[in-house]
């Protein structure tokens, strides 16, 4: 690559960092993939940069996916926090909605996870605001100074002010903070008025808590990795993407490090809308099945389904964010016998050390990937991630181990019932984001991606009823190559509860028009020109009495309240099978998502220009599919082209991925280097 202005991107995932770089002028694209370093995620994104043999003064822009922070909430390490609330509010985070939600609404063994905060360092202070924002109580702010000096004896490490309506007036939190940093400079402090300026306190406060837990973690991550990729002469410095699918800058991550939690995987969506534009597609679901886990995610009309609210190991987390589902079925999970003496597979995995059994670093533990080893659909020649060659004696050891845990059953009956687990717990996964929100799977493709994803589409495909796969072009880097190509987005909302028998046309747009207002000045102080911003505003809906609010796009020609209200029934009775046209409405929240647009690269065409019949381009190999083994092709990616139709079964290897075609599969390519599945 001889030209300036690379943009190189990168998914630092629990198994192996993946990473992409793209010439932007000629479309030019390399990958790399590199094992992780659990705790020293950043040595592994100068590792991976150091493969592409990259001159960092050609480096425009780089963009990383992060699961710092998700990770530190996930294991309870990170720093020591506090609280700092509205007088008679310190236990709202603990007492949470009194409920429990699904899926441990029927477990008899539920036990609510341990707050982030113990009691002792939940601090009240005498403030008072209702809920129009007005001053009932003014901060005391000598009583601030006097719990920063019980902080500072208390070791605290970070500090979360939540005080009640601070997300109609700032004013107290603002005040509040100004205290704090300047009795206790070397402390963070989220302000729950900045983290999530919405209402309903225990999400609010347990977002905020969660930004504070791992702010202190992602803050010295981020500054390290700057100062580590300065060191290495890359002067453009570091973006991270959000769980929005919007890239952020290093300063709003750190300040905002909550909005990381799903940063790895909405790259992979983000793409997916990309490939799926280029062929046409306008519904599918992805199957991003990596080492540790696997993420699913709808996308209807190339839009993927926004959530306002989600929760991490029990924990609420209310901020706008893509809406994929995370399990643990990847190809690091680990196959073991459950006290009934069960097969189970998940959510534990080998992770990146010592990774699978085949891995040959140690391993022990029979996993997915040893499965698919032993029935031959990884073979003993290939190289994972670039540097790890398989050992099959080592799977097969694995798998013996397991078999006699389990009665001496066949082992590769029992490499066979690992995959078909892994394959029904990915199903369910897609049963939730589909069927139980109104969705029939069956009106949608499969995109199947990530370093295991292609080896189980069609498996996965034939138990939904989906008669079309696609495998786009680098699946195994196809997360890294979305980061490479997000745009920077933000989010602004402003909660005010109104009827919309009460709101006119006018007052509708003059709210949008008030984020529009902040949103542009976001923007520009970032740098961006008014070409390239652009907005989608939305609103949070309910019927009057209801509890809950659903959200609603709206373009700028559905800015109206009666074309609201259709849009609000339509999506009701989509998701919930009902809906009642003469009910009222109500507005809850007016949102508006902006984004200051990045110059994206055409991708180089790796279609070969052969035309040598596919039966010449393959070597054959002994494969186990259906309960015996079948001499099957064994193809090379980079050798197909669009001329090409490949009957099951067959095994395509590339670089980073390995598709499985069953043999009642057959496979097609399309213009762009995608590979099509569909049954015969």
């Amino acid at each position: 690559m001889s030209k300036l202005d690379l943009i190189i991107g990168i998914d630092v995932g629990g198994t192996f960092t993946d990473l992409i770089v793209v010439n932007p002028f000629n479309g030019e694209t390399h990958v790399g993939k590199v094992p992780s370093l659990p705790h020293s995620e950043g040595a592994s994104v100068l590792a991976g940069l150091q493969t592409l043999s990259i001159n960092p003064s050609q480096v425009q822009r780089l963009v990383h996916g992060t699961t710092v922070g998700t990770n530190a909430l996930i294991e309870r390490k990170g720093s020591k926090t506090a609280i700092l609330t509205t007088s008679g509010f310190r236990d709202v985070i603990e007492i949470g909605r009194t409920k429990r939600m699904i899926p441990s609404l029927f477990n008899p063994l539920f036990v609510r996870p341990k707050p982030l905060v113990e009691r002792a360092n939940r601090f009240e202070v005498s403030e008072r605001l209702l809920q129009d924002g007005s001053v009932e109580l003014p901060l005391d702010s000598q009583e601030v100074t006097e719990i920063c000096e019980q902080l500072r004896n208390a070791d605290i490490e970070s500090i979360a002010i939540c005080f009640l309506h601070s997300y109609r007036n700032a004013t107290h939190e603002n005040n509040a903070g100004e205290v704090i940093k300047k009795e206790l400079p070397n402390i963070t402090v989220s302000q729950s008025s900045e983290v999530v300026p919405e209402y309903r306190e225990f999400e609010r406060f347990s977002t905020t808590v969660v930004n504070a837990y791992i702010q202190p973690l992602l803050d010295a991550y981020l500054e390290k990795l700057e100062s580590s990729l300065v060191q290495a002469s890359y002067s453009s410095g570091i973006l991270t993407v959000a769980s929005n699918g919007g890239i952020m800058t290093t300063k709003t991550a750190q300040k905002l490090p909550v909005q990381t939690i799903l940063s790895g995987p909405a790259g992979g969506v983000i793409q997916s809308i990309a490939v799926a534009k280029g062929i046409h597609e306008t519904n599918i679901i992805t199957d991003d099945m990596g080492g540790t886990s696997t993420d699913v995610c709808l996308i209807r009309d190339m839009m993927p389904l926004i959530s306002t609210e989600s929760a991490v190991e029990g924990f609420p987390i209310k901020i706008p964010q893509i809406d994929i589902k995370t399990i643990g079925a990847g190809g690091g999970s680990i196959a073991w016998r459950d006290i009934d003496g069960s097969l189970r597979v998940g959510p534990k995995s080998s992770g990146a050390n010592p990774g699978p059994a085949c891995y040959g670093k140690g391993g022990t533990e029979a996993t997915v990937t040893d499965a698919n080893v032993l029935l031959n659909r990884l073979g003993p020649q290939r190289y994972l991630g670039g540097s790890i060659q398989i050992d099959s004696s080592l799977a097969k050891l694995a798998l013996e181990n397991l078999s006699k845990e389990l009665n001496n059953i066949d082992i590769l009956q029992l490499a066979e019932g690992i995959l078909q687990i892994a394959v029904a717990k990915k199903t369910s996964a897609i049963k939730e984001i589909s069927l139980q929100k109104g969705h029939d799977p069956r009106d949608f493709s499969l995109m199947a991606f990530g370093g295991a994803g292609p080896m189980h589409a069609a498996y996965v495909a034939k138990e939904l009823g989906i008669t079309k796969i696609i495998i786009p072009k680098y699946p195994g880097n196809l997360s890294a190559l979305g980061l490479a190509s997000c745009d920077l987005k933000h989010d602004f909302v402003s909660t005010k509860l109104i009827g919309s028998d009460v709101l006119t046309d006018t007052a509708l747009k003059a709210e949008i028009s008030i984020l529009e207002a902040q949103a542009n000045q976001k923007l520009q102080e970032e740098g961006f020109t008014s070409k390239q911003i652009y907005f989608r505003p939305s609103l949070d809906m309910r019927y009057a009495g209801q509890a809950f609010e659903i959200n609603v796009p709206a373009k700028k020609h559905h800015l109206t309240v009666s074309k609201l209200n259709k849009l609000f029934h339509a999506q009701h009775h989509l998701i919930y099978g009902h809906s009642n046209v003469s009910g009222q409405t109500e507005i809850v929240n007016f949102r508006l998502t902006a984004f200051g647009a990045v110059p994206k690269a055409a991708l180089q065409s790796t279609l070969s220009d052969n035309t040598v019949p596919v039966d010449l381009l393959a070597s054959t190999f002994p494969v186990y599919f259906n309960g015996h083994f079948l001499d099957t092709p064994v193809i090379q990616r980079e050798s197909l082209t669009q001329e090409n139709v490949v009957h099951g079964p067959a095994i395509i290897q590339e670089f980073g991925s390995t598709t499985v075609l069953p043999p009642e599969w057959s496979l097609s390519v399309k213009p762009d280097g995608s590979l099509i599945l569909e049954p015969r």
